[in-house]
């Protein structure tokens, strides 16, 4: 199997200005070009040098050539959203889109890696950790490249990720979102910024030594998913996803053997949120925090625990504005209907005094209880002051930071600085699997 070659979406808007720094063969016309360049989206075509096209694709003469891109969106939707130049390896493909034009970068799979591993976290993590990284981001994506041909060739295949009834709406956010490239730039699949970020030689040697190396269950590749924080106990696939079960991904308490509670029962749910049990990822040690949280992410400071408080008004004017105008009136109560192994909420029932309304997965829970995503959909949820059965205020005590599938960063970087090697960290967070060279 040959390394294979990766389209990566990194932004769409109405006009873009680019640097080429040494020369790129723009294929269309077979010049040679380098320095800035702009082009416009002109009722659907993209304006090059006076001409109309509909793509555009710029080759780099050079190894070393590179491309700056300006203001180019991060952490989209999320607490965290802003804007950062950033410079780029491999081809540069524009295509219109509408009125837009859809920024694509064209690169090795090995130097996506490097920066995928120096953008989700430090470039100067521990050795294991980066190892253990190197190989699911290598997995994630080589799954959903497999996933993305299954479904071209059998479009029955493809699963709905919205149920929607007059009580009811149920959606999950995957990468199946992209129709014109293989991966995102941004958080909904991996982080990747390009050359943006320092790396180092420790994550060149790293992605090298790991090279090939992927994560099976001995038939297939591994969809290996990862986040941040778990809060003590990993999430399985199908409560967050599409209603697939994948062994892999399931409960794994994230410490020593330890006995597993039952979080889908809310009274154990409740008892392990409100506590701060022993794990991995529980942790303040800051020469460890700092190998997973980069700059933006440090503004992130509680997250195995958290809280969220919202007045009644408050709480009420933003489940309406985030669900689309839906007006509840007073939130009376959220009930969480159905738990995860996590004791993440699956399903929430909003009740209030005009009508009543359930929201799943965790993705869309958290979207509606929060301007941007709430830590995770692992909480509870206090009501004080009330009166006359309406709350005066709703205390919202959480655990974790992220969906809770499979590798938890700041757990692996934690066994990483206690001595465990990067199979060992993959064994930990992906049972009965092995690791495997593919090229």
């Amino acid at each position: 199997m040959e390394t294979p070659v990766i389209n990566v979406g990194i932004m769409s808007e109405k006009s873009v200005s680019f640097v080429l720094n040494g020369e790129y063969v723009h294929t269309e016309s077979g010049d040679f070009l380098t320095g800035e360049q702009r082009v416009i989206n002109v009722n659907g075509n993209i304006v090059f040098s006076g001409k109309l096209y509909n793509e555009l694709f710029f080759e780099p003469a050079s190894k070393e050539a590179c491309f700056d891109l300006e203001a180019v969106l991060i952490g989209v939707d999320f607490h965290w959203q802003r804007k950062e130049n950033q410079r780029f390896h491999g081809a540069l493909n524009l295509v219109a889109k509408g009125n837009t034009i859809v920024i694509i970068n064209q690169v090795d799979m090995e130097e996506y890696l490097t920066s995928v591993i120096s953008s989700e976290m430090s470039a100067t993590a521990s050795a294991e950790f980066l190892k253990a990284h190197a190989v699911i981001s290598r997995s994630w994506l080589l799954a959903q490249l497999t996933k993305s041909r299954s479904l071209l060739n059998n479009k029955e295949a493809a699963r709905q990720s919205t149920y929607q009834t007059k009580d009811e709406l149920v959606k999950w956010y995957d990468r199946e979102d992209h129709d014109m490239f293989d991966v995102c730039a941004d958080d909904h699949c991996q982080r990747y910024q390009g050359i943006t970020r320092a790396s180092t030689p420790l994550v060149a040697e790293v992605v090298n030594k790991t090279r090939g190396e992927i994560l099976t269950d001995g038939e297939t590749i591994c969809d290996t998913r990862f986040y941040k924080c778990c809060g003590g106990i990993t999430e399985q696939f199908e409560n967050v996803w599409e209603p697939v079960s994948h062994p892999y991904l399931t409960a794994v308490r994230d410490g020593k053997k330890q006995k597993l509670p039952d979080l889908t029962l809310e009274t154990e749910a409740d008892a392990w949120i409100y506590a701060s049990p022993e794990a991995f990822c529980n942790t303040r040690d800051e020469n460890i925090l700092s190998q997973v949280l980069t700059n933006y992410d440090r503004e992130t400071s509680d997250f195995y625990r958290w809280k969220v408080v919202y007045t009644q008004k408050e709480l009420a004017e933003l489940i309406k504005r985030k669900s689309g105008g839906t007006d509840f009136g007073d939130i009376i109560d959220l009930i969480p209907l159905k738990r995860g192994t996590s004791g993440r909420i699956e399903r929430l029932k909003i009740v209030g005094s005009k009508q009543t309304y359930t929201i799943g997965k965790e993705l869309e829970i958290r979207r509606v209880l929060s301007e941007s995503h709430l830590y995770s959909s692992a909480f509870v949820v206090d009501k004080e002051d009330v009166s006359d059965t309406v709350p005066g205020r709703f205390v919202f005590t959480g655990a974790g930071w992220g969906h809770g599938v499979g590798l938890c960063q700041i757990g692996a970087a934690v066994m990483g600085a206690q001595g465990y090697t990067y199979k060992q960290i993959l064994a930990h967070y992906f049972p009965n699997t092995e690791v495997e060279r593919r090229y």
